[in-house]
């Protein structure tokens, strides 16, 4: 029985991928280890929420499918969700394209509808469940068929976390400080924030309604730099 690896550095819903558990073919890792992928020798690798460049060691020797959160060629590079939602786009594509040594840049096997609403973890549930769905749908195909890129490229570099400051947003309307603050609000990453004097207030679960925003904050202690 020939094997499918996939890879991410996180389970953002684990009951996502408990189809692993019944199927024997499909393995998953959450990091890259040469010597495993050897020994395993898949017939397809996919990277779901990989942000890290992937060793032409491994791409080079396997099919390596890798998932994309915007329409390629549009939105390369880091942060997709963030830059798309701050460009006012709350439906795009998840793409899946073969790993190369353009970043972003390899050709396309398929394409899916996915909706930029909410806060950015559910956000990344839904789309851990738009590319599992994928991965099962190509899996199943005898041959894959890629297609190049078209349209006109652009490219975002990934977001720092001071940008996540709310000094970015002091004099915008309320729906885009809404937006700023959900598109932040997940697990591991910086979510939006203000200081005071020496405590840094982080905000999370913010609800647009009747031109209020109200949600939660954590103060806590500014680490010193």
């Amino acid at each position: 029985m020939s094997k499918i690896l996939i890879i991410s550095k996180k389970k953002w819903d684990k009951s996502n991928y408990d189809f692993c558990k019944n199927r024997k073919e499909f393995i998953f890792l959450n990091k890259i280890n040469i010597n495993t992928i050897n020994k395993i020798k898949p017939r397809i690798i996919f990277f779901i929420f990989w942000s890290k460049k992937i060793s032409k060691k491994v791409f080079s020797k396997f099919l390596c499918i890798q998932f994309h959160s915007s329409d390629l060629p549009k939105f390369k590079g880091g942060s997709p969700i963030q830059n798309q939602i701050l460009n006012e786009i709350n439906r795009t594509k998840l793409t899946a394209f073969k790993v190369s040594n353009l970043i972003d840049g390899g050709d396309i096997c398929m394409k899916s509808n996915i909706f930029l609403n909410g806060k950015a973890e559910d956000i990344y549930k839904n789309i851990e469940k738009k590319a599992v769905k994928m991965i099962k749908k190509i899996s199943k195909k005898k041959k894959i068929f890629f297609k190049k890129q078209e349209g006109t490229s652009s490219f975002y570099k990934r977001r720092k976390p001071f940008q996540s400051n709310m000094s970015n947003v002091i004099n915008k309307k309320l729906n885009k400080i809404y937006d700023f603050i959900r598109m932040l609000d997940a697990e591991t990453y910086p979510r939006a924030y203000f200081t005071l004097g020496n405590k840094k207030v982080e905000l999370s679960d913010v609800i647009l309604k009747n031109q209020f925003i109200t949600g939660k904050f954590i103060i806590k202690r500014n680490k010193k730099k």
